[in-house]
């Protein structure tokens, strides 16, 4: 059994159909005595349903997909470089590519017959920054075999305004000792005497840079902060959003287990029902042979009497 064309197969179905086809082909596999290939079969998992709709963005839009999978490698690589001008850049890029896919995959899963609730949807959109964030998940995704909505697809990972932030210092605020100003002030002997009236006035510009390095040093301790508490919550909300995930699948796959137990409880009712119909045909025909055995017995002792009389009569 060509194992790779199965999984091909068994990805495009939708979530549904997935187990029962494995099942089928599993059972194929050791039909034909490939333990190899049953085995592998079977390890194939169903993919949630958000993960499938993401999977059928990869399979059918193969255009949008390559571009999608190239806005991640400028994130990643912006990343090992702190690159932050191409970072920024890449990020509008990725919210924007998100969002709309998102809503692609949406539009193709209905059209496939399995519309997603807004829940689901956001589900897509968090296997979408997941797809970016992970080389791994995107080269599962870009095959159409992801399994699982990715766990840490909130955000970019370590990708945030913080890191971006890291590549900006160069540009920001020249340090006191390579202040050009101040150097110019303190090498400048000629100018003191014309300065001196104005004393108060030379000292304000050192003191008025002290106090915007302050405001500065505080304003980026409060948004540092604030970026540090928003990465905190978009953590709890992956974790909501896994706890949620985790939790559907559960009641997915409870679900689908209580179907399982209908159908076989519909078979052994059935079963029942013919078991019953046949026993009630077998008592019939036991009465009926039971009958036939006493008209035949009655037919016998007439005959052997009809004999005896007849063995009685002298002959002539």
């Amino acid at each position: 059994m060509d194992v790779e064309r199965v999984a091909e197969e068994l990805y495009g179905l939708k979530p549904a159909e997935f187990v029962p086809a494995r099942d089928r082909y599993v059972a194929e596999a050791r039909k034909a005595k490939d333990t190899a290939a049953a085995k592998a079969v079977a390890a194939l998992r169903r993919p949630a349903l958000a993960a499938w709709a993401a999977n059928l963005l990869a399979r059918q839009k193969h255009q949008e997909a390559e571009q999608f999978l190239a806005v991640g490698e400028t994130l990643r690589e912006a990343h090992r470089t702190l690159d932050g001008e191409q970072l920024r850049s890449a990020s509008r890029r990725r919210n924007q590519l998100v969002t709309a896919l998102a809503r692609t995959a949406a539009g193709l899963a209905k059209e496939a017959g399995q519309p997603v609730s807004d829940t689901v949807l956001h589900e897509i959109e968090q296997t979408l920054h997941g797809v970016l964030a992970d080389q791994d998940v995107a080269a599962d995704w870009s095959r159409g075999r992801l399994v699982k909505v990715p766990e840490a697809a909130v955000g970019f990972g370590a990708v945030t305004p913080e890191t971006a932030a890291l590549a900006r210092p160069s540009t920001a605020e020249p340090s006191p000792q390579g202040s050009r100003p101040e150097g110019k002030r303190k090498s400048d002997p000629g100018k003191k005497s014309a300065k001196e009236p104005g004393k108060s006035g030379v000292k304000s510009g050192p003191a008025e840079d002290a106090r915007r390095r302050r405001e500065l040093e505080r304003a980026r301790t409060t948004a540092g902060d604030a970026e540090a508490e928003a990465g905190r919550r978009e953590r709890e909300l992956a974790e909501a959003r896994d706890t949620r995930r985790a939790a559907a699948e559960k009641a997915e796959a409870t679900a689908e287990r209580v179907r399982g137990l209908e159908h076989e409880l519909r078979e052994a009712r059935q079963a029942k029902q013919e078991a019953g119909a046949a026993a009630t045909k077998a008592a019939k025909a036991v009465t009926a042979a039971e009958r036939a055995l006493r008209e035949a017995r009655r037919t016998a002792e007439q005959a052997v009497r009809a004999l005896r009389d007849m063995e009685r009569q002298p002959e002539q």
